[in-house]
């Protein structure tokens, strides 16, 4: 497979050039040298609008315009970057600056060019690399010492990315004080996945994407007997559980015209999907982090619950023609064939723009062992390079944070949200809905893990002749020395499972 080729060239250079490559990359915890940007001994104050600083002493008179507030060190002065240029190194970007379409856009341009100007320094977001090469490309770059660009690099979570936080490839953020996690913009908390033993390798600045939940036919459901509008209630009062869900499947799933053949489902979805959103919802994954080690918690009583009752939802109230293609239920759902799909917002905007049918769109119900909604975050890493020395990576760790700090007047503001509503039917499906996916999620650590396919090695395999707690046990030893390597505790990656790694 081309991952795994990939993953035995980025360890192979890994092991070889760290030592030579980095001995001198200053990687510490000191902040900035004296008479640079930053050089005051007090954590810089986080940046407020003018009533959060009155009686504050990090602000003088002078730093206040247009109803910002500049940052000032001990004494006084407003933080210099000194004309830095940094560069956000993406895949997709123009590096082109639209023009705002609305008060938001407006007001963020002119506050980013405020920051700027006010720190002396030039951000861009541009694509250089691209999704397939930038895990090399930053091993290559890091390894050989870096050059005079000033990079905050936007990198993939996966199997590499474990390879380079074991190898001290990306600056440990915790050691940056002009960075405070506890605020709400990282709440995605991609800071907290791409850490191990106390250090941060990677943050993600920004309001999360939502991702899945669960579509609903409303004709379907009307014709049930079941008014749509029942289950937005439902999920706003905490009733919208798995046992609720299956209520509603049994009801729906039917032989409407007695010819003895069920016409009307109660689901149709991507099996691999609805598993790993039962697993979600029940407030557990398939690899966690205990004590600073990835652990597999596909043996945990609340992993296998969900997955066997995903199974058994789908044995029952699964429509899935007979020899179907592997995406039938993307055509499924909107010929009306089930009342539910649980699917991923971005396929309204899709699949389902044509569709005749109104749909509604609703969290994926709780399982019993959460206690609120949630999905999985799926945002990419942003990082610094290790081979920086402390002042300058400082100074861009300064600059990504207040150029992504929020609007003022805006604070409260999820510029994500004003696209959904031209996407979905009704105002429930974002107000309800896709604004408690950005607020409620959480991070999964088994695409990090070198030498795992959750997909090939456990997940498709599932089914009621082939029950989870069986394939956890086939797999356990495989994982196990996977995890070995991921946490540092053997120096190759097994090519083969290993049948006594787990011992």
């Amino acid at each position: 497979m081309k991952r795994k080729t990939l993953n035995k060239v980025l360890a192979a250079s890994l092991v070889v050039s760290m030592t030579a490559s980095l001995a001198g990359c200053g990687n510490d915890s000191t902040t900035p040298d004296a008479g640079s940007a930053g050089n005051d001994t007090q954590e810089p104050v986080a940046d407020t609008t003018p009533s959060d600083t009155e009686g504050t002493d990090s602000t003088d008179d002078g730093a206040e315009e247009g109803g910002y507030v500049a940052l000032t060190d001990e004494n006084g002065n407003v933080y210099d970057l000194g004309g830095m240029e940094i560069v956000i190194r993406d895949w997709w970007s123009s590096g082109e600056e639209e023009e705002p379409t609305d008060a938001f856009e407006e007001a963020r341009q002119e506050y980013q060019e405020w920051v700027q100007d006010t720190y002396n320094f030039k951000i861009t977001q541009i694509a250089i690399s691209d999704w397939g090469s930038t895990p090399e490309d930053y091993l290559n770059y890091v390894t050989s010492g870096g050059d005079d660009n000033n990079y905050v690099w936007i990198l993939r979570k996966g199997p590499e990315f474990v390879s380079a936080m074991n190898n001290g490839l990306m600056y440990d953020l915790s050691t940056l004080d002009c960075l405070d996690f506890s605020e709400a913009k990282w709440v995605s908390g991609v800071h907290e996945l791409c850490s191990k033993n106390g250090a941060i390798y990677a943050c993600f600045p920004e309001i999360p994407e939502p991702r899945g939940g669960v579509f609903f036919n409303k004709r379907l459901l009307e014709e049930a007997g079941i008014d749509p509008a029942d289950i937005y209630k439902w999920q706003e009062s905490g009733e919208w559980t798995w046992d609720k869900f299956e209520e509603l499947c049994e009801t729906i799933t039917a032989d409407t015209d007695n010819d003895g053949v069920i016409d009307r489902w109660g689901l149709v979805t991507d099996e691999s999907l609805f598993k790993n959103m039962s697993v979600w919802s029940n407030n557990t994954e398939y690899i966690g982090m205990e004590n600073g080690k990835y652990v597999n918690k596909t043996e945990t009583d609340e992993t296998l619950q969900a997955l066997n009752w995903a199974i058994d939802m789908m044995s029952k109230y699964l429509y899935k023609p007979e020899g179907a293609e592997w995406d039938w239920w993307k055509t499924a759902f909107p010929a009306g064939n089930a009342a539910f799909l649980a699917g991923e917002v971005y396929m309204a905007a899709n699949e389902f723009k044509d569709m005749e049918d109104d749909f509604g769109f609703v969290c994926f119900p709780m399982g019993p062992n959460a206690t609120d909604y949630t999905n999985l975050y799926n945002d990419n890493p942003f990082a610094i390079p290790a081979c920086y020395d402390a002042d300058r990576a400082w100074k861009i760790a300064f600059a990504l944070n207040v150029y992504k700090n929020p609007v003022p007047g805006y604070e409260d503001y999820n510029d994500r949200l004003s696209g959904y509503y031209n996407q979905f039917r009704d105002m429930e499906s974002v107000d309800l809905t896709i604004t408690r996916l950005c607020e409620n999620g959480m991070n999964s650590y088994h695409e990090l893990i070198p030498g795992l396919d959750l997909g090939s090695q456990f997940m498709w395999g599932l089914s009621v002749d082939n029950p989870p707690a069986v394939a956890a046990e086939a797999i356990r030893n495989q994982w196990a020395s996977y995890l070995a390597y991921a946490n540092g505790e053997i120096d190759e990656l097994p090519e083969e499972p290993a049948e006594d790694a787990a011992e």
